[in-house]
């Protein structure tokens, strides 16, 4: 069972999602306490292969208040994400391939650890996302229709 601490909704509508990944990540103890009280936000969130390791860029974990100078992390520094070697191997082939990107599309708790989870996404056009629209709005008449029908 895991709980949503946050969401990138602006992923799906941006990139064509074709695996996703299950990752640890690797936080400062300022970082969790921040976390647990909801002061994240992944909605620029990327993950990039340097050096055979995985790290998440662009994620904002607000500072923890009463911790001192020294304590404090940095707001959006990049964290390391932990995954097996093949997984980073198969990541680090398929990223260079040209138009492909690591958004992150979502960050949750699993048995009382911070999991992120990242996509293998390769952006949309317009036109593809006017098109998502219109099947949704499709879709919606559709259910509305029937609805209708089952409630005569």
């Amino acid at each position: 069972m895991s709980a949503d601490i946050a969401t990138n909704r602006k992923a799906r509508r941006d990139y064509h999602i074709s695996d996703t990944y299950e990752c640890g990540i690797e936080l400062k103890g300022t970082e969790v306490k921040s976390i647990r009280a909801g002061k994240v936000n992944i909605a620029e969130g990327y993950a990039r292969i340097e050096n055979g390791q995985v790290f998440l860029y662009g994620c904002h974990i607000q500072p923890w208040q009463t911790a001192g100078e020294w304590f404090q992390h940095g707001v959006t520094r990049p964290r390391r994400l932990l995954l097996h070697k093949k997984e980073i191997i198969k990541l680090d082939e398929v990223t260079s391939q040209k138009g492909c990107t690591l958004p992150c599309l979502r960050m949750y708790w699993k048995g009382g650890r911070v999991k992120v989870e990242i996509g293998v996404g390769k952006g949309k056009t317009h036109s593809d996302q006017r098109q998502d629209l219109k099947k949704r709005t499709e879709m919606r008449e559709v259910e509305r229709e029937i609805s209708r029908f089952n409630r005569r």
